[in-house]
């Protein structure tokens, strides 16, 4: 097996996760790791409005629906953009925003 990506948290993505009720930090734990480990998250979608490579973990429990946005393209390391909870069936301009200013971010630090 190969070694395990490392994960970076972009801005206060890790203090926005474990903000997020236990078992959606659980779950997005679980599926981090199988990103780590080369794998798709068991539920996602791409999120191409924010980069390039943007991906979005959907979790969902009896507390609503929650965000991953994560990024495995750049090098040898997994940015996690972006934890949050949907409010509404459209994701908020406001959580877009704040993903691709830490996507531009990481960007610039890559080159």
């Amino acid at each position: 097996m190969e070694k395990e990506k490392p994960i970076y948290w972009v801005g206060s993505s890790l203090k926005d996760l474990l903000a997020l009720p236990e078992e959606v930090k659980k779950d997005a734990g679980y599926q981090l790791h199988r990103v780590q480990n080369g794998l798709e998250p068991e539920n996602w979608k791409p999120f191409q409005e924010v980069g390039a490579g943007v991906k979005e973990v959907r979790i969902y429990d009896e507390g609503g629906a929650f965000r991953v946005m994560y990024v495995a393209k750049f090098s040898e390391k997994i940015y996690v953009l972006h934890a949050f909870q949907k409010k509404t069936q459209k994701t908020n301009q406001n959580d877009i925003n704040i993903a691709k200013t830490r996507y531009k971010a990481i960007k610039s630090e890559t080159k």
